[in-house]
């Protein structure tokens, strides 16, 4: 792991070099991970800033809050911390002067920094230009080494354990948010047996819980696309969704899934829009392969929606990974030519005003000739 975060961090700075951004500082929770292996720290919710400092050359150090560098010294191979506190000298300021000094040219990713570190460094350094970093760093990201997509595999049985573990105990008369503690309970006891394999070094310090307000609509509601678990009973001849797309991931790599069940009995119309979804979905996996353009893959399960008669309002897939949402993506703007080693959440989806729909989700990696599922589940019709 710590091998490839250390090649990840070489990539970065031969790509500085190539651009002329003479230092780069990295504050999004993901990216800190992808190359410094540190994460689960308090963050930017409580004020309190982590930030990895990438020279364009030589080693990278990371400012971090004094009270996390314990547990961050445990998950990293970076040597040099930088420790700062509440209130004593310039906090986390300091450093950040320091590695500004003399540059010219810093990169953050722009989008994803938080205010008050690119908001200090516009009132600091008004004549340093500043690099979007952002999309280099995404090309980086798109093609997953045979390491990540192992952790992904191990993702997606998270995934598959949460849906088995809700629709163990979906039935009339059980709450929402029962379903949700269920999934909750499922995939965190799946993850607790998968980190079991292995609790070396930096792997003692993965917590299996899983986490968020699970997404899930039953009946009348199924319009409401991401809807939260709430205390209403499930009843007979209800649908019930559930998307673990916010919830899913080992490892903090995170995977898309998302399936339906129907409780008890399910009508005709039902019926048709699930199958509708379920063709939706195949014709955009049909298309995954390597030397396809992403906005290909969208074209082709889109025009099978408008030839229905329904209307387009969203992407049909997205890049998944280190972030929920990666690039590239499968939407009409998004030109990218697919690779082997990307990873993909591919969805199909329809939504009615009265209230019926159909929805499926998929994690999947692109092959040589094709894809690979990494959330292998059955997506029949099935009424529970």
């Amino acid at each position: 792991m710590f091998n490839r975060m250390k090649e990840k961090v070489k990539d970065l700075q031969k790509k500085m070099g190539e651009q002329g951004v003479d230092l780069t500082l990295v504050m999004d929770r993901d990216s800190v991970y992808y190359f410094t292996g540190i994460h689960d720290y308090l963050g930017m919710d409580f004020g309190r800033p982590t930030i990895a400092v990438i020279p364009q050359e030589g080693e990278i150090s990371v400012v971090i809050p004094s009270l996390e560098q314990d547990m961050a010294r445990a998950m990293t191979w970076v040597d040099e911390l930088l420790p700062w506190t509440d209130g004593v000298g310039d906090e986390w300021r300091g450093y950040i002067k320091e590695a500004m000094r003399d540059k010219k040219t810093v990169g953050l990713e722009v989008n994803r920094t938080d205010p008050v570190l690119s908001n200090f460094i516009a009132d600091q350094f008004p004549d340093v230009e500043i690099k979007d970093m952002y999309p280099t760093m995404c090309r980086q990201r798109m093609i997953k080494s045979p390491d990540e997509i192992e952790i992904m595999k191990n993702a997606g049985q998270v995934a598959v354990a949460m849906c088995q573990g809700a629709r163990d105990i979906l039935r009339p008369g059980v709450k929402e948010y029962e379903v949700a503690l269920a999934i909750i309970e499922s995939g965190t006891r799946k993850a607790a047996e998968l980190l079991a394999k292995d609790q070396s070094g930096a792997n003692a310090y993965y917590s299996p819980l899983a986490h968020d307000l699970q997404i899930l609509q039953t009946g009348l509601d199924m319009n409401m696309v991401h809807k939260r678990a709430s205390i209403k009973d499930i009843k007979t001849g209800d649908s019930v969704y559930m998307c673990f797309c916010n919830m899913a991931e080992f490892k903090l790599m995170k995977v898309g899934f998302d399936r339906q069940y129907f409780i008890g009995s399910c009508t005709a119309e039902e019926e048709k829009v699930y199958q509708q979804a379920l063709e939706g979905q195949r014709i955009a996996l049909d298309m995954i392969r390597p030397g396809v353009k992403a906005s290909d893959v969208h074209k082709a399960s889109s025009k099978y929606y408008e030839d229905l008669g329904y209307g387009i309002c969203y992407r049909t897939g997205r890049s998944v990974g280190y972030s929920r949402l990666e690039k590239p993506e499968l939407r009409i703007d998004d030109d990218t030519i697919l690779e082997e080693g990307m990873t993909f959440a591919v969805d199909g989806a329809v939504s009615l005003a009265n209230g019926v729909a159909g929805r499926v989700g998929d994690t999947v990696v692109v092959t040589k000739d094709g894809f690979e599922y990494l959330t292998v589940m059955d997506k029949s019709l099935q009424v529970l």
